[in-house]
């Protein structure tokens, strides 16, 4: 019996450390489990605050420097820190933002434009800054929504990981779903530094992505007025 008890402990053991599950000398067996912190909008469940900080030593690490050293004692709080404001997107619903709209507009029907927004959001490639303008229009079909509002839904989408594709289709989305508006119309004007600063190193390139929908794509003049409006007759 005794033979066959330390027979099943060797063969959990084996299989726990290929699992990575800490087993303790004895007969007792330890699991250890990651610290789970809120999810926030998109569902996915993250480490803790510790760990990411962990995670920023080791890159330290293999950087080639020391983490312990006096210059870099702080750093990975201060990374983590920076983080949560870069991408705290991930924690608030656009939904929520538009939410709130006024049907007192004099029965307003034009476009409504908010123009030259900056933009600041991170490549998903390679986790470098993506910089530059977003313009925003629709045209209402009864209800209004406040103009900081139309930035803030940018901001909840651009402080996440992205590419500027999906970028420009989610804001005009959101907007579209929340709002019901006739139209809706999205233009992003960006530089990436993932191919400015690496790669193939090609500085005074910007990227332009546009999303049409409802009138601005169906009409014609309509639409010319809103490139001409944000500087950008030629697209």
């Amino acid at each position: 019996m005794l033979k066959l008890k330390s027979r099943k402990l060797y063969v959990f053991r084996q299989r726990a450390i290929k699992k990575e599950i800490n087993v303790a000398p004895d007969d007792s067996i330890k699991i250890k489990r990651p610290r789970i912190v809120s999810s926030g909008s998109t569902g996915v469940s993250r480490p803790s605050r510790e760990e990411a900080e962990s995670a920023v030593r080791t890159l330290i690490r293999w950087l080639g420097d020391t983490p312990e050293r006096e210059g870099l004692l702080d750093t990975p709080k201060r990374v983590v820190k920076a983080y949560e404001e870069m991408f705290r997107g991930y924690s608030e619903d656009p939904s929520e933002v538009l939410q709130r709209t006024f049907e007192e507009s004099d029965n307003y029907s034009d476009m409504v434009l908010l123009r030259n927004i900056r933009l600041e959001s991170v490549c998903e490639h390679h986790m470098l800054p993506i910089i530059g303008k977003a313009h925003i229009a629709y045209v209402p079909d009864g209800r209004v929504v406040g103009i900081s509002k139309l930035a803030r839904t940018m901001e909840t989408f651009a402080k996440r990981l992205q590419i500027q594709e999906k970028l420009t289709s989610e804001i005009a989305n959101a907007i579209n779903v929340s709002l019901k508006p006739k139209g809706v119309a999205v233009v992003i004007d960006a530089v990436h530094e993932c191919m400015t600063t690496r790669g193939v190193h090609k500085s005074g390139v910007g990227m332009v992505t546009k999303i049409l929908l409802g009138c601005f794509k169906d009409d014609t003049q309509l639409r010319n007025d809103f490139m001409s409006s944000i500087g950008k007759n030629h697209y």
